[in-house]
């Protein structure tokens, strides 16, 4: 950056002319972009009265009177025609006028003027407001108030430019309130709250902003906290101004009283679906051979058609039940695609995995579905009736059609349905769902034989069935009429041109004695598969056995090289045949999956025909390495110079590499439901060591909070396995994992006791990781809980077994550790200092911005806001926070957050704490823990109480205290504090 200022790019536009101005900031002038002269304060006073004017003269008289008012210098007028001289000479004679005994500006292009621009984008605003579009008004609104740059008119001189920024200022005001407004239409509640907190800070008489931030706090389930809004309006109003709040103000108190179920959800018009302006669109693509199926078409129709003309019907839900491959989804898919046009608000789609061992947790699926109707992973809360009830809101006053796909049963499907009018659901499960309340119940059986047959000649060709239309009966018939197998065997004879229908009819009957119960229930599944897998090549054979050992829900092709032992692009060939024989299926781009059914059988198939069976075992141990080698990689962009990595097991296959840090995260994070699997199916194939280091490698998935859950199963697993075949090394590092989730997530007393055993183990096996991060781990556990000497003890023992095994990145964690226990004890001096010296550490071996110097400079930040260096503690705690949100560490992310707060707070700029705090609260949703978010609460609380929202700070106290007295917190005494004694009554 040169200082030269610039032309904002929210209005420069090429073709206009190459003049322009700027009024809503400092006023300035530009040609293209280089900055033209605008003289003194008085000057530039003129050129403002004259740009405001929009083009009409002004008389000497009139300028006279902006500038000066009723008491102009002498020589005023002089004065106005040197300083229109030099305007003139600066933009040109046929810009800025001489007529009539005044001046004007002319010839400008459209949108040289910043107002002007401002003016049209928020008429664009109205009227895409007036026709529904909210998302465009939004915008827009956005884009016109982003055109605002500081003080309007800042340090401008005279009468008519203070007027103009009262004028200015207050149609900003009124845009941001639209724009607010137009924000909880769209469910962003969450995300308004933070910007209405620091915005009533500001404004603190302007009635329409407590209103949209009572509002905000109402949707964010934080009613008491609304309602101390407006308890603290009351009192502002009658102190300041001896007024009561106007009616809109009373009438919302009252109506949150009430729980008034009509401010639980947005009110868009019903041309924009106020939750948000995503319409998803998730449906798998339909099979262009479908078939038969007619009347089952006809009655899903009929029933998906009544969620549109039934008035007052709350939904329409189907459930579809058959046994695995009688083509459950293919029917529910091709009549969902029929009935998009009844649906236009979206499609939603899932794969529920309810025949597998690992079915989807509604949870998940909930927060998938939200995110893809537009809502923010900020106001995405954590239980799941929070999730499902906001679910509902977002989908009322929508048509949105969802397709719940193999489900479990129906107790996984209920908090998945959308409950409103004019919605619907398409179910499909194994069993059939009697308890699901008001389901239309389908049964589906196996096809008919004209059916069959059609499906049959559709994938085999007419010409070659028409011959031999009995054989082709044959074969379908020896299908059991079941869908999948069809179409199994139909590819089979369609890939072999040289085959007859007769040839695989033949082949059939030859194997009839292993076939004799194909029609009875999951039996002819089985035996479909066998059909299949029987005209493999070898090469397929062994893929196909061999790929479906791997428990995780899909696999990538380069996962899928190390399976198999091959080179990629072999692989993918080889995938690809498997995918032309309907035995696999193309998830997406560069990852395969079996059909559960499927994969049980490719399973069995492993057991039976793999031999020997080390092959197995070969296989699975190198898809550990695969992940262990990738995962290790991207540890090491993360962390670079950490010796952990010398002691991880030797990996045989290699692992992938990226060409920045960016795309080493975006694969560990689309990774994690793969490589978790992996980490927990190896520790029971006895390969805990490296299950444990793949767990250390892939931390960040369980730091972020992204990933905690299947993270502590693994490690789980992990460690039980180990102690089962007494490994207390691999045993050691899984449990130094499982104490670090557990504190990621806010139990403190299970990461006590793992990390204590963690240590425990790593001594006996004299290893040096664990004997390092476990106490490091415990350290951090003591910290939180202000056992302040046990703390500065674990962290002195893990900087001790840092530094003796030669971890210079780790002990420089173990100084930025102590430096908080120094800090948490008065010895601001040597925190700051601790800190200093762990971040030169860092430096020595690292460019750039990386996971751990952010660590560091967090570490720094704590320490430099309490010895009152707030200016550098803002520098580092901004560049932690930029390097969080860019790896993904929500945990991190919003502790840094929180930690802005309190240095915004010591520094007495409490609306900024305010703000900071309510983007905390909102980025560790679901995250963290409680006691965190009690402590968040508590600093929120001080920094309203300054701002003069005293009930609403209460508030804050109050939930605050009943966290940490539920936890046994020695906090609670603070807070206690805090608590007024009626507030407290």
């Amino acid at each position: 950056m040169d200082g030269v200022p610039r032309v904002p790019e929210q209005w420069r536009r090429e073709e206009s002319a190459a003049l322009r101005f700027s009024v809503l900031g400092p006023v300035r002038a530009w040609r293209d972009e280089e900055p033209l002269p605008a003289g003194s304060p008085q000057q530039r006073a003129l050129l403002a009265a004259l740009l405001l004017r929009e083009g009409r003269t002004a008389t000497a008289s009139e300028l006279i009177d902006a500038l000066w008012g009723d008491e102009p210098p002498s020589q005023a007028l002089a004065a106005v025609r040197t300083y229109a001289s030099r305007l003139r000479k600066a933009l040109g004679p046929e810009v800025l006028v001489s007529e009539s005994g005044g001046y004007a500006i002319r010839s400008l292009g459209e949108g040289a003027l910043d107002l002007a621009r401002a003016q049209e984008l928020a008429a664009e605003a109205e009227k895409a407001r007036a026709t529904g579009d909210l998302c465009h008004a939004r915008e827009v609104l956005r884009d016109a108030l982003g055109l605002w740059d500081g003080e309007v008119l800042a340090s401008v001189p005279g009468p008519y430019a203070e007027t103009q920024r009262a004028r200015l200022e207050e149609w900003r005001l009124q845009l941001l309130e639209w724009r607010l407004d137009m924000d909880l239409e769209q469910a962003c509640h969450a995300e308004a709250v933070s910007e209405l907190t620091a915005l009533t800070a500001a404004h603190p008489l302007r009635e329409r902003l407590r209103e949209l931030l009572m509002l905000a706090l109402y949707r964010s389930g934080r009613q008491a906290e609304a309602l101390a809004v407006y308890a603290d309006t009351r009192r502002l109003l009658a102190d300041e101004l001896g007024v009561d709040p106007r009616a809109g103000l009373k009438e919302l108190q009252q109506r949150i009283l009430q729980a008034d179920p009509g401010l639980a959800e947005p009110s868009a018009p019903a041309a924009e679906p106020a939750a948000a302006p995503v319409r998803p669109a998730q449906l798998p693509a339909t099979v262009t051979d479908f078939t038969g199926r007619a009347s089952f078409v006809q009655e899903l129709s009929d029933v998906l058609a009544s969620a549109s003309s039934d008035a007052g019907r709350v939904m329409a839900v189907s459930a579809l039940a058959g046994i695995g491959g009688v083509g459950k989804t293919t029917l529910a898919v091709h009549v969902a695609h029929q009935a998009r046009a009844a649906f236009p608000d979206g499609q939603l789609y899932v794969d529920l995995q309810g025949a597998g061992s690992r079915a989807a947790e509604p949870e998940t699926v909930l927060g998938a579905f939200l995110r893809a109707l537009g809502t923010a992973d900020s106001a995405i809360p954590d239980s799941l009736e929070e999730r499902s009830a906001l679910y509902r809101s977002v989908l009322d006053g929508r048509r949105v059609l969802v397709l719940l796909d193999n489900a479990r049963d129906a107790a996984q499907v209920r908090p998945l349905l959308p409950g409103m009018e004019g919605c619907a659901a398409l179910v499909t499960s194994r069993v059939r769902m009697v308890d699901l309340a008001g389901a239309h119940l389908v049964d589906l059986d196996v096809m008919s034989p004209e059916e069959a047959l059609q499906l049959f000649t559709k994938i085999v060709g007419q010409e070659r069935v028409a011959s031999e239309r009995e054989a082709a009966l044959d074969v379908v018939a020896a299908c059991g009429f079941l869908p999948l197998a069809i179409r199994i065997a139909a590819s089979r004879l369609a890939a072999r041109r040289t085959w007859t229908v007769s040839v695989l009819a033949a082949k059939l009957a030859d194997e009839r004695r292993r076939l004799d119960e194909l029609q009875a229930g999951d039996l002819a599944v089985k035996a479909t598969f066998e059909l299949g897998y029987g005209q493999l090549e070898p090469a397929q054979a062994r893929a196909f056995r061999l790929l479906g050992l791997a428990d995780g829900p899909d696999i990538s092709v380069a996962a899928a090289a190390a399976v198999l032992d091959l080179p990629v692009e072999d692989t993918e060939d080889l995938l690809e045949s498997l995918v032309d024989t309907s035995l696999l299926e193309s998830a997406a781009p560069g990852r395969y999956r079996y059909h559960d059914l499927v994969r049980l059988y490719a399973r069995a198939c492993a057991e039976r025909d793999e031999q020997p069976p080390s092959e197995r075992e070969a296989a699975m141990s190198r898809l550990l390495d695969f992940y262990l080698a990738t995962a290790a990689g991207v540890y090491a962009i993360e962390r670079p110079g950490e010796r952990v990595l010398e002691h991880f097991a030797g990996t045989d296959w290699p692992g992938l590499s990226f060409p920045d840090r960016d795309r080493a995260l975006e694969w560990l994070f689309s990774e994690s439901n793969c490589l978790l699997a992996c980490a927990q199916q190896a520790a029971t194939a006895g390969l805990q060591r490296k299950a444990a280091d793949l767990l250390m490698a892939a931390v960040d998935l369980g730091e972020s909070g992204a990933n905690a859950l299947q993270f502590a199963q693994a490690a789980t697993a992990v460690s039980d396995a180990a102690q089962r075949t007494g490994d207390p090394w691999a045993e050691g590092r899984a449990r130094t994992m499982l104490s670090h989730v557990h504190s990621v997530c806010g139990r403190f007393a299970e990461a006590e006791e793992e990390g204590e055993r963690a240590l425990r183990l790593g001594l006996s096996a004299d290893d040096p990781v664990a004997c390092g991060q476990a106490p490091n781990q415990r350290g951090i556990i003591a910290l939180y809980e202000g056992r302040h000497a046990d703390a500065e003890a674990h962290f002195e023992r893990a900087l001790e077994a840092f530094r003796a095994d030669g971890n210079q990145p780790g002990a420089a964690a173990a100084l930025c550790n102590l430096s908080r226990v120094h800090l948490a004890t008065s010895r601001t001096e040597s925190a700051v200092t601790l800190a200093e010296s762990g971040i030169k550490i860092y430096e020595q071996d690292v460019t750039g911005q990386t996971l751990r110097l952010a660590n560091g400079k967090y570490a720094l930040g704590l320490a430099l806001t309490s010895a009152g260096r707030t200016a550098e503690a803002q520098s580092a705690l901004l560049a932690a926070l930029d390097v969080f949100r860019d790896s993904r560490q929500r945990l991190w992310h919003g502790m840094t957050l929180f930690r802005l707060a309190e240095l915004h707070l010591s520094d007495r700029s409490p609306a900024q704490a305010a703000a900071h705090a309510e983007q905390a609260l909102a980025v560790l949703r679901g995250i963290g823990g409680e006691w965190r978010r009690a402590n968040v609460l508590t600093v929120l609380g001080r920094a309203l109480s300054l701002i003069g929202h005293i009930d609403r700070a209460q508030v804050c106290w109050r939930d605050s205290l009943q966290i940490f007295e539920d936890l046994g917190s020695p906090e609670a005494d603070e807070v206690r504090s805090l608590i007024s004694p009626a507030a407290v009554a």
